[in-house]
């Protein structure tokens, strides 16, 4: 081609990159150069895929950042991000070449100040403090002498030697049965939670529970402030002793258990009495009780003593003659009560057999009256009527009967006094 010629687009296309060239050279240079990255920003659009990835921006007054939170690694978190939470984010710059975008790859996360996760705590503790979740009269009593002891904590942290040690200390008699989770981090929350309803339903039936954890920041922390782990502490039917953080660290698990410890250490100073006090306790018991024993073996002596000397005991003869005695006065005092009653009854008995025979019905035909009766039907005959003419009639005599017939009978009721009746 001559001088001057002016090039045709097919020429041009010749010497031209194409798109995954420009890209995949933008990808290079970028991911080479953006492979330890610290950003900080605003969390915005965030969405979290069914897949378990979590999408978002990190924004700032004049720029978006795109990000992404892989679901591998949401577990290593220290916190997850929320909407409006200010963030410094560790990553790498990506590039995704079908979109010919590039975002943030984050790998660690942490709260930026802890203005948000205050905020938070505070809308979210006074929602359950209304709930009555916080309140003492649904708090449980911890078991004086526990056997079975759950211990919800990280198997690798300080928290559970410094528990341990205190326990076996103290209390070297008790079984603890170890519930590994994760204290610290994104699904923290929900480790320890579903390790506490195992804690529940482990048989025989743990006699208490502890939830300890070493020290940290308000984000360190902050699983132990997720509502369900809080929820799940307080619908736990074993008492529940936290010992999470230091003195300071207060997080809503404290709260809603059933006893706080001020630290792992002191949780289990608070689960178990000490040994030798325990002893001291059972020494004492057991001189108490000697002491007890003997006083009541003096007194029962001194009471068998004076039955002895009692005059039942003493003199056995003497309370039998009296008995005899007393018997034999009371059977004299009895034979003449008797003896009175039946004087009464005869003398009683003889005026009512004097009064009858005055009144006996042959006592008066002794006295010339007498009884007729009608000789067919044996009825006693008081009136005229009763005996018409030709009746057969039976008249009883003091000494003797006499049979008749009736010839006439006359009512003399209607006759004037001297007047002959016919």
């Amino acid at each position: 081609m001559k001088r001057g010629t002016k090039k045709q687009p097919t020429d041009l296309a010749e010497d031209a990159l194409s798109v995954s060239q420009v890209t995949a050279r933008v990808k290079d240079h970028l991911e080479s150069r953006f492979t330890d990255v610290w950003v900080t920003g605003e969390v915005t659009n965030l969405v979290t895929a069914g897949s378990g990835h979590i999408y978002l921006g990190l924004k700032d007054e004049t720029a978006l950042l795109r990000s992404v939170i892989w679901r591998g690694t949401r577990g290593s978190l220290a916190i997850e991000p929320i909407d409006g939470m200010e963030v410094v984010c560790h990553g790498r710059i990506e590039v995704y070449p079908p979109r010919g975008s590039y975002q943030l790859t984050i790998d660690r996360c942490h709260a930026l100040g802890t203005g948000t996760l205050e905020a938070k705590l505070r809308e979210l503790h006074a929602r359950l403090e209304d709930e009555g979740l916080f309140s003492v009269s649904r708090k449980q009593a911890l078991p004086q002498y526990p056997r079975r002891i759950g211990l919800i904590t990280s198997p690798s942290g300080a928290a559970v030697s410094d528990f341990l040690k205190t326990l076996v200390n103290r209390w070297p008699i008790a079984d603890v049965v170890l519930f590994p989770s994760r204290v610290q981090g994104a699904g923290a929350a929900e480790e320890l939670a579903s390790s506490l309803v195992q804690a529940g339903q482990l048989r025989p039936l743990l006699d208490v529970i502890a939830i300890v954890r070493g020290g940290g920041s308000l984000e360190d922390l902050w699983s132990f402030n997720e509502e369900i782990l809080v929820r799940a502490v307080a619908e736990s039917k074993i008492p529940i002793i936290a010992g999470i953080g230091h003195e300071i660290d207060i997080s809503l698990v404290d709260l809603v258990a059933d006893v706080r410890g001020l630290t792992p250490t002191d949780a289990a100073i608070h689960i178990a009495a000490e040994r030798q006090q325990v002893l001291e306790h059972l020494c004492l018991s057991g001189k108490r009780l000697d002491n007890e024993l003997t006083r009541r073996v003096t007194s029962a002596r001194q009471r068998l003593n004076r039955i002895a000397t009692a005059r039942p005991l003493a003199f056995p003869h003497r309370n039998i003659h009296d008995a005899r005695q007393h018997l034999l006065e009371k059977a004299q005092r009895l034979q003449r009560q008797g003896s009175q009653k039946l004087k009464q009854s005869k003398d009683q008995l003889s005026s009512v057999a004097a009064l009858l025979e005055a009144n006996s019905p042959l006592k008066l035909l002794s006295k010339g009256y007498s009884v007729t009766t009608n000789a067919k039907t044996k009825e006693a005959i008081d009136s005229w009527s009763q005996a018409p003419s030709g009746t057969s009639i039976i008249t009883k005599l003091a000494h003797g009967e006499l049979h008749s017939r009736v010839e006439r009978s006359v009512n003399t009721s209607h006759h004037k006094p001297g007047e002959q009746v016919g």
